[in-house]
């Protein structure tokens, strides 16, 4: 059973946690489903907070896991709602957070299977790789797809992040229904692993 905290909740550059863990790193657009995603994965009822306001994550939040690493979860991107002014202070804490954290080995980013991948998923998508940075690709919600739709959500993914392949570094995952739990918890392990 992993065993997660949440350790530190960040609202500037200044008070990142200087420990040394390796980080894997959570981004996505802000109704994409980061906290369902979060609790689903370590089946924590309530460790990250779930909205019905997207946009409420303002801050990095850093969850240690089995003391060993930390899952950091980035405010979502793209909140119609937000004033510019916090949009651009959000910006500048993610641009800062991966300009300063040296521990990063992996990203995950999720993306909304129900919809194609939005510029800002590509913005991301082409940042991390221009980064160099290795990432999984999490399709979420993928209990509101049957077979045929996840086929075509599929398609549409990798040929906007080409990439990507849906089963090797990229699944579909469902908080709801667990699918995809198993496999994005051995791609954790495994990446720690080589890390």
């Amino acid at each position: 059973m992993e065993n997660i905290e949440l350790h530190k909740v960040v609202f500037s550059i200044k008070e990142l946690p200087a420990t040394g863990l390796p980080e894997i790193v959570l981004c996505g657009r802000s109704n994409v489903g980061k906290s369902s995603f979060i609790n689903s994965l370590f089946n924590k009822k309530n460790l990250a907070k779930t909205s019905s306001t997207p946009g409420k994550t303002r801050s990095i939040n850093y969850f240690l896991v089995n003391n060993a690493y930390f899952l950091v979860d980035l405010p979502g991107y793209g909140f119609a709602k937000a004033s510019k002014t916090d949009k651009e202070k959000w910006e500048r804490l993610i641009n800062d957070y991966f300009k300063a954290s040296k521990n990063i080995f992996l990203a995950v980013h999720l993306v909304d299977s129900r919809h194609t991948p939005t510029a800002l998923d590509v913005t991301m998508n082409n940042y991390l790789a221009s980064e160099k940075i290795k990432t999984l690709v999490v399709l979420t919600k993928a209990d509101k797809l049957n077979q045929a739709e996840k086929s075509k959500a599929a398609k549409q993914t990798t040929a906007i992040f080409p990439q990507i392949e849906i089963n090797v570094n990229s699944f579909f995952y469902s908080s709801v229904s667990g699918t995809g739990h198993k496999e994005v918890m051995n791609f954790f392990k495994k990446s720690l692993q080589q890390h």
